[in-house]
């Protein structure tokens, strides 16, 4: 007979270890801290979905190459006004919008299968989520506007302004894309299975045809014309056709930041509430 020693476990042998930052949950440490974390998951599993990718960074490049091709000649003879510097701004602005929205129906999913209401249990901040996820669409933005200014580079895009109006140009299109991510963030949260993202997709599309960036305002039927004009899209593109060419910048810029921020004021309550009930209901 074969006699085997049990070895005695230490009652503490699988005790979890002391933690080294015990942050309060509600403190502005742990908001910095937790929010970097979900801003790092986003942008991870963005970067392995190929429907982000393509909306975010291959759509709105071959968006750009083609309206060159196709219409940017034409506009070019027939306005006098080099088209690429309303097509680049117009194709970043696009990209941000899109890629918010396939973000938008990323969170309807995680809402769906539970995942915010796991996030919830954790002892995280609460505002963690929403804020990191807000992190995340700036630096997508950010990552889309480069890539679509060296396409447009390519294509013949200059920025001619020098410096500091090069860097409010790559600043400018983040704000606004912000704003347009709590928006539809918000609809995400409170629309429940109503297919309110997919809609704003279509005014989407709507838009990218009447702005100052696919032709001027003023090859837009008269009637039409104010309201193309005074659309966010045009008065943000308007604002970055200045910074990188030249002409009106200070007008541009204050509608500009007027429509972002302003979205962002209006959608910035709905989408806490939306978000803390998503993640509490499941």
């Amino acid at each position: 007979m074969t006699s085997t020693n049990t070895s005695v476990i230490a009652p503490d042998a699988f005790d979890f270890p002391a933690p080294t930052q015990p942050w309060p949950e509600s403190s502005l440490r742990a908001l910095w801290g937790h929010s970097l974390i979900q801003c790092k998951r986003l942008l991870t599993r963005w970067s392995r979905d190929p429907s982000t990718m393509i909306q975010a960074l291959l759509y709105p490049a071959l968006t750009l190459v083609m309206f060159r091709i196709v219409i940017g000649n034409t506009v070019t003879a027939a306005t006098g006004q080099a088209a690429i510097y309303g097509q680049v701004p117009m194709i970043i602005l696009i990209g941000a919008m899109f890629g918010s929205i396939v973000s938008a129906v990323g969170l309807k999913v995680e809402r769906k299968t539970g995942l915010l209401s796991r996030f919830w249990t954790l002892p995280i901040h609460r505002a963690a989520g929403l804020v990191g996820r807000m992190m995340a669409e700036a630096i997508r933005v950010l990552v889309t506007t480069i890539v679509i200014l060296i396409v447009g580079i390519a294509l013949g895009f200059r920025l001619t302004q020098g410096f500091l109006p090069s860097v409010l140009l790559l600043i400018l299109p983040i704000i606004f894309g912000m704003g347009f991510a709590m928006m539809v963030t918000a609809l995400a949260t409170v629309s429940g299975d109503a297919p309110l993202v997919e809609l704003v997709s279509i005014g989407c599309t709507l838009l990218m045809f009447f702005n100052s960036g696919f032709v001027p305002v003023m090859a837009y039927p008269t009637w039409l014309q104010p309201v193309v004009a005074a659309q966010p899209m045009s008065c943000a593109i308007d604002a970055m056709r200045g910074l990188a060419l030249g002409g009106p910048v200070f007008i541009p810029v204050m509608q500009t930041l007027a429509w972002s921020l302003g979205m962002i004021a209006v959608f910035v309550y709905p989408a806490i509430r939306g978000y803390r009930r998503a993640a509490a209901t499941g």
